[in-house]
C-alpha cells in the first residue's frame, strides 16, 4: 500500500511571486503542443507564425471553454447564486469537455482567418492535445484532487491512501488518466498519423480513444461529491458527457474512410477513361 506524498502546490517562490505546479502543467502542455505543431507544420506547409497563432487560439479555447464548461456542466447552481464565481479562476474548476468544445471553436476561428479546412486543424489537434491532457492529470495528482474509488483488492500494489481524504487505499485514478488519456493516446495517434490518412480520421481516432479511456477509468475514479451518479445509479457525469464522443468518433471514422474510398475509385475511373481516350 502506498501513501500519497503530499506535494507543496507551490513549485517555486521568487519573493512575492509564487509559481504553482498546476500552472506549470498548463505551461508544459502548451509548450509540448507548440513543439509538436512546429514539427507537423513542415508536412503541411505552415509558417512558424501560423503555429504560434494556432497555439494562442487553442490556449484561449482551453481556458475559456474549460472554465465555462465547469461552470455549466458541474456548478450551474452555484453560478446562478454567485455569477462572479465564474471569473474566480484561482478557486479552481476546469472541465475537459468544456475545454474540448472551446478548442473546436478556436480551431474554427483560426481556420476562417487562414482560409484552412477546419478538419485539417482538428486532425492536428488530435496529435498535439494528448500530451497536454497528460500534464493536466499530473497536475490533478500533485494537487491531491480527483482521487479514485477505494480498491476492492487490498493486495493491489499501487493502491494509494490519500490522507487528506480518508484512510482507505484508493485507485490513483489521476495517474491512470495521465497514462491512458495522455501518453498512450498520444503514441497511438502519433504512430497512426505517420502515414497519410484520410481527413478526419485522426480526429475520429482521438474521439474514440479518449472516450473509451475516460469512460473506463471513470469506474475507478470517485464521482464528484456534488454530482454522484447521474444515470442508472452507476453512470457519472464524466461518462455521460464522454459516451457521445465514442459514438461520434466511430461514425466519423467510417465516413472518413468511405469518402476516401469513393474519391479513390473516382480517381481510378477518371484515369482509366483518360487512358482509353488516348
Amino acid at each position: 500500500m502506498l501513501t500519497y506524498p503530499h506535494i507543496d502546490p507551490i513549485a517555486l517562490s521568487l519573493g512575492p511571486l509564487k509559481v504553482h505546479w498546476y500552472g506549470l502543467m498548463y505551461l508544459f502542455g502548451f509548450g509540448s503542443a507548440y513543439l509538436l505543431a512546429l514539427w507537423r507544420a513542415k508536412r503541411i506547409g505552415w509558417s512558424n507564425d501560423q503555429v504560434a497563432d494556432l497555439i494562442f487560439y487553442a490556449a484561449m479555447g482551453v481556458i475559456i471553454g474549460g472554465r465555462l464548461g465547469y461552470v455549466f456542466f458541474y456548478g450551474f447552481d452555484r453560478f446562478i447564486n454567485d455569477p462572479l464565481w465564474a471569473f474566480r479562476l484561482w478557486e479552481g474548476g476546469m472541465s475537459f469537455h468544456g475545454g474540448f468544445l472551446g478548442v473546436l471553436v478556436a480551431g474554427f476561428l483560426f481556420a476562417r482567418r487562414y482560409n484552412t479546412p477546419w478538419l485539417e486543424i482538428t486532425d492536428l489537434f488530435a496529435v498535439i492535445v494528448p500530451p497536454g491532457l497528460m500534464f493536466g492529470r499530473l497536475g490533478n495528482f500533485i494537487g491531491g484532487e480527483l482521487w479514485g474509488r477505494p480498491v476492492t483488492n487490498p493486495e493491489l500494489p499501487w493502491g494509494m491512501v490519500f490522507p487528506h481524504v480518508d484512510a482507505l487505499a484508493r485507485h490513483p485514478s489521476q495517474l491512470y488518466e495521465a497514462l491512458f488519456e495522455g501518453l498512450l493516446l498520444f503514441l497511438v495517434i502519433f504512430i497512426f498519423t505517420l502515414k497519410p490518412r484520410p481527413r478526419m480520421a485522426a480526429s475520429s481516432l482521438f474521439l474514440i480513444g479518449y472516450g473509451l479511456a475516460r469512460f473506463i477509468i471513470e469506474f475507478y475514479r470517485e464521482p464528484d461529491v456534488d454530482q454522484g451518479f447521474v444515470l442508472f445509479d452507476w453512470m457519472t457525469k464524466g461518462q455521460m458527457l464522454t459516451a457521445p464522443m465514442i459514438v461520434l468518433g466511430v461514425v466519423l471514422l467510417a465516413i472518413s474512410y468511405r469518402k476516401s474510398n469513393v474519391a479513390r475509385v473516382a480517381e481510378q475511373t477518371r484515369a482509366a477513361q483518360a487512358k482509353r481516350s488516348r
